[in-house]
C-alpha cells in the first residue's frame, strides 16, 4: 500500500513538474511597468485624473508626480525619487513643461519608454525656449501673469480660451484654481540629458493647440524619432481627449522591450 501511495505521489509531482516546464516554455505573463505621469506648467498631479482610471482599468499600475516647477533641477529630482521607489520597469509620461522634465529624469534602466503629450522634448544643451526659436509662439503665451518672484500663471480667461476650450467651464475653473505658477527661469534651464535617446518614444501631437504649436510639436516628434499619434485636440489633451491619450500610452507599455 506505501508503495502504491508513494507511486502515486511522484506521478502527481511529475505531472506538475512537466506542466511547470511547460509554461515556462510557453512564456509566463511579464508583470506591466508601472506609468509615471509628470504634469506641466499651470498644472499638478491631478491633471491626470481621466487618464489614470483608464490605464488602471488594464491592470497598469500608474503613479502621478506632482513636481514643485521651481527648477528643472527640482522638478527632475522629484521625478526620480518617484522612478526610484518603483521596483519595476518604467513608462515616462510627460505633458508640455512635463516633457522637459522626464527628458532629465528618465536617464536610468529603469525606465523602458517615453511618451510626450503637446511636450517639450529637448536636447542636451536645449532650453524651452532654444526650442522655441524658428516657430510662431503660441497665443496663449499671452494669457500669462508674471508676479514679482517670477512665477508665472495661467489667467482664468487664458484657459478658457487658449489651454483648455474644449473642456467643460467646471473642469476649467478647477484648472484655474488648483494650477501651479512655474518659475520662469525653468523655460531658459537647459537639459543636460536626453532619456529619449537609445529608447522607444511616442508623441501626442494635439493640433489645434494654442500654446505649443502644432509645427513646434511634429519638429520635436521628428527629432527624437518618435512614433506619433496626432489629436484634434487643445493644449489639455489629457482632459479633452483623454481616450486617446490613454490610447498612446496602452500602446508604449505594451509595446516589446
Amino acid at each position: 500500500m506505501k508503495t502504491f501511495v508513494r507511486a502515486a505521489i511522484l506521478a502527481v509531482l511529475s505531472t506538475a513538474a512537466a506542466s511547470g516546464a511547460a509554461l515556462a516554455q510557453a512564456g509566463a505573463p511579464t508583470e506591466k511597468p508601472t506609468v509615471v505621469l509628470v504634469h506641466g506648467a499651470f498644472g499638478d498631479a491631478e491633471s491626470w485624473d481621466k487618464v489614470i482610471p483608464l490605464l488602471r482599468a488594464q491592470h497598469v499600475p500608474v503613479v502621478s508626480v506632482s513636481i514643485p516647477l521651481t527648477s528643472l533641477a527640482d522638478d527632475a529630482a522629484a521625478t526620480r525619487r518617484a522612478i526610484d521607489r518603483i521596483p519595476g520597469p518604467v513608462i515616462l509620461v510627460g505633458h508640455s513643461w512635463g516633457g522637459t522634465v522626464i527628458t532629465e529624469a528618465g536617464d536610468t534602466p529603469k525606465v523602458r519608454a517615453l511618451v510626450y503629450v503637446a511636450a517639450f522634448a529637448n536636447g542636451p544643451g536645449q532650453s524651452v525656449g532654444d526650442l522655441g526659436k524658428g516657430f510662431a509662439p503660441g497665443a496663449g503665451l499671452s494669457a500669462l501673469t508674471v508676479d514679482s518672484q517670477n512665477y508665472a500663471s495661467m489667467s482664468a480667461a487664458g484657459f478658457a480660451k487658449f489651454f483648455a476650450p474644449e473642456a467643460t467651464n467646471a473642469e476649467r475653473e478647477l484648472m484655474f484654481a488648483t494650477q501651479a505658477p512655474i518659475n520662469t527661469k525653468a523655460f531658459g534651464e537647459p537639459a543636460t540629458h536626453a532619456a529619449w535617446r537609445g529608447r522607444k518614444n511616442w508623441y501626442v501631437v494635439t493640433t489645434q493647440d494654442q500654446m505649443i504649436v502644432p509645427a513646434q510639436q511634429e519638429a520635436m516628434a521628428k527629432a527624437i524619432g518618435a512614433q506619433v499619434t496626432r489629436v484634434a485636440s487643445d493644449h489639455a489633451a489629457m482632459a479633452s481627449h483623454p481616450a486617446e491619450v490613454a490610447k498612446a500610452i496602452l500602446t508604449a507599455v505594451n509595446a516589446p522591450n
